[in-house]
């Protein structure tokens, strides 16, 4: 399944985040890895890359093995024509723990990366220990109005013209002007530059049309979590949202929460789609607190079997079972804050 990488891999140090290599079925993948202790998968979201997380890496590192990588057309991961579904980023990073050597994570997903959590804990219940959704896609069809624009054949026409200097430079301008003027999706000026600032390759561009097309068209989101949601009674799960998030509404958070028996919300008062951003010591915090008061999920697959038979309506069944059937330790606080 995997391949030495063609490209020299990052000596090793506890807090090194230099990027490394792997090649899993012909396809060469960047990756982050640094710390020691459990491990805490980190996904970014469309157009962005494991850079995002370095600034957490490091502190998390004293505490757990952080592992960050360039979904699978980002970063500096391979960018081929492949299936950029989200059941196959899924797939993509069950193999990448196999291939480091890890058999559970604790799974924290931001935007189309908490889609992907969210996926991966469904297809791979063994291997989800606890789920951490930031600004997570796949909750309703609501999503930025530029996104959904994104998704149609106008942006086949558009995209492209990102490469020249003039619309380059217009772009950058608008988005700084958003910046200044105080709306919601100015407060994610910095990251949108730089997502937008990878648009021009071609390979990146065509990547991330194929990725946004499989998750979104002009009516919206098009991928759920919540029909299988009530699979996440006996999980850990914490939700994490900004309440100015001008790419996937805050009232998505409450629905998650409300669909997810036992979640935990946290909403972050002044952030927008990238509360991890705005407030790092603040995520750092209640990403320490979720871990250390909750338990790592054991799967039980007779649980499971009764749950996917009777649907829904068997989670509900299940929370009666009594204490002895969940592993989740309590947590002390199950309201939004800002």
């Amino acid at each position: 399944m995997a391949a030495p990488s063609r490209r020299r891999k990052a000596r090793s140090k506890p807090f090194d985040t230099t990027t490394r290599f792997v090649t899993i079925h012909g396809h060469e993948r960047a990756y982050r890895m640094c710390g020691s202790g459990p491990a805490l998968l980190l996904l970014h979201g469309i157009g962005d890359s494991s850079a995002s997380w370095v600034p957490l890496m490091r502190p998390l590192a004293e505490r757990y093995t952080v592992i960050a990588p360039d979904l699978l057309g980002h970063g500096e991961s391979d960018k081929p024509r492949a299936d950029y579904s989200v059941a196959a980023y899924a797939n993509g990073m069950r193999d990448l723990l196999d291939v480091l050597g890890f058999d559970q994570a604790t799974v924290v997903g931001h935007s189309l990366g908490g889609g992907v959590a969210a996926q991966m804990t469904y297809q791979h219940p063994t291997r989800v220990e606890r789920l951490v959704l930031v600004s997570s896609g796949g909750v309703s069809r609501e999503v930025s109005p530029f996104l959904r624009l994104a998704s149609t054949p106008v942006a086949d026409l558009f995209l492209p013209l990102l490469k020249l200097p003039p619309v380059r430079l217009g772009a950058m301008g608008g988005i700084e002007l958003l910046r200044r003027s105080g709306t919601d999706i100015g407060r994610d000026a910095e990251e949108l530059s730089r997502v937008l600032d990878a648009l021009p390759d071609v390979a990146t561009r065509g990547a991330f049309s194929r990725t946004l097309r499989s998750v979104v068209d002009w009516r919206g989101q098009v991928v759920t979590m919540l029909d299988r949601s009530y699979l996440a009674e006996a999980r850990p799960v914490l939700l994490v949202w900004g309440a100015h998030d001008a790419v996937i509404p805050v009232a998505h958070a409450q629905l998650a929460h409300d669909m997810m028996p036992g979640s935990r919300l946290e909403i972050f008062a002044d952030a927008g789609h990238f509360p991890h951003h705005q407030d790092p010591e603040r995520f750092l915090e209640l990403l320490d607190g979720f871990i250390a008061t909750t338990e790592p999920v054991s799967f039980d697959s007779k649980r499971w079997r009764r749950l996917l038979r009777s649907g829904r309506d068997g989670a509900a069944a299940a929370a009666s079972d009594g204490a002895e059937a969940s592993n989740v330790v309590p947590l002390r606080s199950d309201s939004a804050s800002g």
